[in-house]
């Protein structure tokens, strides 16, 4: 998706400082949300070589197949 950032800007210029307010908000939760699932899958990536000496294991082989 091809996105102005001109056209986007005037667009935020043009509405009032209660709105503007809100849209700032709307930013700041999104970009947050951006940086709560970087966190979540940087932690999942680092656990996984943890788990896999667990998980990888003969006795569990059977649940690989399900």
């Amino acid at each position: 998706m091809h996105v102005n950032a001109e056209a986007l800007l005037a667009k935020i210029a043009s509405l009032s400082p209660e709105r503007m307010a809100e849209v700032e908000d709307f930013v700041d939760f999104i970009r947050q949300r951006e940086k709560d699932a970087a966190l979540s899958r940087a932690a999942a990536a680092a656990s996984g070589p943890a788990f896999a000496r667990v998980w990888s294991n003969p006795e569990d082989d059977a649940y690989d197949a399900l």
